[in-house]
């Protein structure tokens, strides 16, 4: 237990510096951008852009997954994971490419989709859908599982195959929550404070500029 929670306060702060290098980054990519765009030098405004750029794509990308309601691919290699129970709301087989119900479930370019509402201790309940090609834990049969999701970006599920006994039998036994289910995952995008953050420091080093001139 000790080592468990040493290694989850070591990957916590691993990931608190990363969104404080990119805070700074974004920040100076921000500044760079704006100073170059009023007062220059040129080359400062054709080297921000892209690098403005580049991160913006990336936090619009990680905000569509969230809001998407269907699952991001995998986990973070090293981000922090829990386990869940979960309700199965129902399975059907959908295209890969653009997520439509697949007429053959067996065609090569099908998956399943598993419509779960996930029940975790740490968030409200949530209901997510998640795809794989192949019929993980029998849920075309079953009514619950259990899955694996990351706590601080809750959109990002997956359902393992051989999930330890003790949460079998918790989604066994899990009652659904009661009213309606919102399809989004908690917390706030990742990457939001990062940007935000960085906007800021951007502002901090424009006024100074203006300031010292």
């Amino acid at each position: 237990m000790t080592t468990s929670t040493s290694t989850a306060s070591s990957l916590r702060g691993f990931f608190r510096l990363i969104t404080v290098v990119s805070a700074i980054g974004t920040g100076l990519a921000l500044a760079a951008l704006v100073q170059g765009a009023v007062d220059g030098p040129r080359w400062l405004l054709i080297l921000a852009l892209p690098v403005t750029a580049l991160a913006l794509t990336a936090y619009g990308k990680a905000a569509e997954d969230m809001q998407s309601g269907v699952a991001a691919s995998g986990l973070r290699s090293r981000g922090p994971r829990a386990f869940a129970p979960a309700v199965v709301n129902g399975v059907k087989a959908v295209n890969k490419e653009n997520g439509r119900t697949a007429v053959d479930g067996q065609a090569l370019n099908s998956v399943f989709a598993f419509d779960l509402t996930v029940v975790s201790d740490e968030l409200p309940p949530y209901r997510i859908e998640v795809r794989h090609p192949l019929d993980l834990q029998g849920l075309l049969h079953k009514s619950r599982a259990v899955v694996e999701y990351d706590p601080e970006q809750p959109w990002r599920v997956v359902i393992p195959n051989n999930p330890p006994r003790e949460w079998l039998a918790r989604a066994e036994s899990l009652i659904p929550p009661p009213g309606t289910v919102k399809r989004r995952a908690g917390g706030a995008p990742a990457g939001f404070r990062a940007l935000l953050s960085g906007a800021v420091i951007a502002a901090v080093l424009l006024v100074l500029v203006r300031v010292l001139g």
